[in-house]
């Protein structure tokens, strides 16, 4: 038995096309964090997404999130209780956003400041040199910040449907890799 990957979409939701739209499709058991408006996100709101989704999953979980859903991963993390996160065993966390930064679209930007502290559960941070909403340093930063392995996607831009990332093999594997790990 693998552990139960939890897909945490960013800011609008991945579309059909979108690397984990088709990996949860793939992955028996997967589940998907719902959130009641994925147009204007509320960092409360959508924690209790998290939380509500988490509860739901078979342990050990490990979190799949893009972009905006990085930085609610790091802000529940650092709030909920020992053992809502004691559910997690592990998190990918693929082009996580600058939501301080000057590219960061107004509906995401009261999902700052990004909290700067260590995550409670082992975590991968996967960036791209070609990101609009978050420059490499900057990726880099948060992954140190989080105590999390940095990746390298190269020049990927944000990583979704529309920069030619549909299935995305090698996020794939990254996820793989991290769900055997944990059982």
């Amino acid at each position: 038995m693998t552990a139960t990957p939890l897909f945490v979409p960013g800011w609008r939701n991945s579309g059909p096309d979108h690397w984990q739209s088709l990996w949860e499709e793939d992955l028996p058991g997967a589940i998907r964090v719902e959130q009641r408006d994925w147009e204007n996100p509320n960092l409360l709101e959508w924690m209790t997404g998290l939380s509500t989704a988490l509860d739901h999953a078979e342990p050990p979980v490990v979190l799949v999130a893009h972009s905006l859903g990085c930085i609610l991963v790091a802000h529940w993390a650092l709030r909920a209780g020992s053992v809502e996160v004691s559910r997690v065993a592990g998190a990918l966390l693929v082009a996580p956003p600058d939501v301080e930064g000057e590219t960061a679209p107004e509906a995401v930007r009261s999902f700052g400041p990004i909290p700067m502290e260590a995550l409670p559960f082992p975590a991968m941070v996967v960036g791209s040199h070609t990101d609009p909403y978050c420059p490499l340093a900057r990726t880099h930063e948060l992954a140190s910040a989080w105590g999390a392995r940095f990746e390298d996607a190269g020049e990927s831009g944000h990583i979704t449907a529309e920069s030619g990332h549909g299935p995305w093999p090698f996020g794939e594997r990254l996820m793989l890799g991290l769900l055997m790990a944990f059982r």
